[in-house]
């Protein structure tokens, strides 16, 4: 009897191991948002423990990007092929980005936040001018490729380990070694995100907690609408574009698509960095979603760049509240220009030192609204950057599993064994 009472106490020791990491995650953040409640402010002595998660898994993007896109393009050695795969994941994610400026718009037009609100009080805040986008194509283009893994300058990677990896594939045979170094280097890279990610758990409880005990009700209140309007925009989203998209495309359960999901959706909404979540997006896609290895390699890194769904839904949404606020009737024809303009800054974003407010200043500019407004949206960025961040990272998820599925390399084994 005492045998069997200690096996029991030995099982119920070892609960927390047998959980699920997305399971733990949601403890975390559960658990995060109470203690951040109950301690307020004090809660900020967790902050150091959040920052030491954030750096850890930023520590892994640079190489992560770059040798996924590598192994991603050499996997894809037909030419043909790979332009296809390129073209169709550019587009796709140019698609879902023009379908999700017009529902902030909508949503603005009709909750109307800035109805009434007094922004003659508000002081400008320093935003740093955002690059033209003739400027902003151009630096995509390294000029050293060293000095960019450095600054960490995103787009130049990606170029520079596309044409790598196509390098490599013209030389043929003689490349084979270089090509198995980057194939090792990459299941290295693998490992080490496991044992970062394995720590989540943790990063999220002090990064929640520290957001809550900071913000609290007194944020959230006077703004409600705008971010009730961000949130519910990025549900609309990712339900009816996203996993409407995807039902109507590929015939797949999106739910079973949420689920698999799940895990690296929050780990964006506590940590607000699409390409910090890359990690745990590439590990869901492949082993939760079933995309293979040679898709998943090549389209979510291009996502972390190019497809920011809700950042560009923000943008709009946030523009309209502006004009609300400041008593400017907006047209047809500006409505177009947040439109054109949202699409083309979301693509040069991760590139842009700054992010959502030094673009949003760019999209104001666009159809002269007053810059001044950004000083109040800056006080709830966070609250918002966590809702955007989230359906970045499900939208290059979902293009990720639509491009598998185009290109016949979805394993729908994995896709409704992993997870159901």
């Amino acid at each position: 009897m005492s045998t069997l009472t200690a096996q029991v106490k030995m099982k119920d020791a070892n609960w927390w191991k047998r959980l699920q990491i997305w399971q733990k995650v949601l403890i975390g953040l559960v658990l995060g948002a109470v203690t951040g409640f109950l301690l307020g402010e004090d809660a900020a002595v967790l902050h150091p423990i959040g920052k030491a998660f954030i750096a850890a898994i930023k520590m892994l993007v640079v190489p992560l990007i770059f040798i996924s896109l590598v192994c991603g393009v050499t996997a894809i050695k037909d030419v043909t092929r790979m332009g296809r795969i390129g073209i169709k994941t550019f587009v796709t994610y140019i698609v879902t980005t023009a379908i999700a400026i017009p529902i902030g718009l909508a949503l603005a037009v009709w909750l109307e936040p800035g109805v009434g609100m007094d922004l003659g009080s508000a002081t400008a805040i320093d935003v740093k001018s955002a690059p033209s986008i003739v400027d902003t194509l151009l630096n995509i283009i390294p000029t050293n490729p060293f000095a960019s893994f450095a600054n960490g300058d995103v787009l130049q990677i990606i170029l520079f380990a596309i044409f790598l990896g196509i390098a490599i594939n013209l030389v043929g045979e003689k490349a084979d070694p270089v090509r198995k170094v980057f194939d090792a280097f990459a299941d290295v890279m693998y490992k080490l995100t496991d044992l970062v990610i394995a720590f989540a758990p943790y990063g999220v409880f002090a990064l929640i907690a520290t957001t809550t005990g900071q913000y609290g009700l007194e944020v959230l209140l006077p703004l409600g609408k705008v971010i009730a309007g961000v949130y519910l925009g990025c549900i609309i989203h990712a339900v009816v574009t996203l996993g409407g998209g995807l039902a109507l495309l590929t015939r797949l359960n999106p739910i079973v698509f949420f689920k698999g999901i799940f895990e690296a959706q929050l780990v964006a909404f506590s940590t607000t960095t699409a390409a910090g979540t890359l990690p745990v997006t590439m590990a869901c896609a492949r082993h939760n979603l079933g995309v293979s290895k040679d898709v998943a390699s090549f389209v979510l890194p291009v996502g972390t760049t190019i497809n920011l769904d809700g950042t560009a839904l923000y943008q709009a949404l946030t523009a309209v509240f502006i004009a609300q606020a400041y008593g400017i009737d907006l047209g047809m024809a500006e409505y177009g220009m947040i439109l054109l303009t949202a699409i083309l800054a979301s693509i040069g974003t991760a590139s842009v030192p700054g992010g959502g407010l030094i673009v949003l200043s760019l999209v104001l500019s666009s159809v002269g609204l007053p810059l001044e407004g950004i000083a109040l949206v800056a006080g709830i960025d966070r609250i918002l950057d966590m809702a955007r961040t989230t359906i970045n990272v499900t939208g290059d998820a979902a293009v990720s599993v639509l491009i598998a599925h185009s290109e016949g390399e979805l394993d729908k084994d994995i896709y409704y064994k992993k997870a159901v």
